[in-house]
């Protein structure tokens, strides 16, 4: 079995290593983010903030905005 998953580090290229670094980085990235959202002292800050996503802009956006 350990042969099935031996890594040859001297083998990677630069892009094996950009690629397992960014892996890396976002599995970390990842983590913090589950950490931060399901502690339970930050409930209150984020209960206020969930309807966000479905609140209008007060700028107007698009062709109704007068050809700014």
């Amino acid at each position: 079995m350990s042969d099935y998953f031996k890594t040859d580090w001297a083998a990677m290229t630069a892009t094996d290593w950009v690629g397992l670094t960014l892996t890396v980085v976002i599995f970390v990235l990842m983590v913090i983010a589950y950490v931060q959202v399901f502690r339970p002292k930050h409930r209150d800050s984020l209960e206020a903030r969930k309807h966000i996503p479905f609140e209008e802009d007060i700028e107007d956006i698009g062709d109704n905005d007068g050809g700014k």
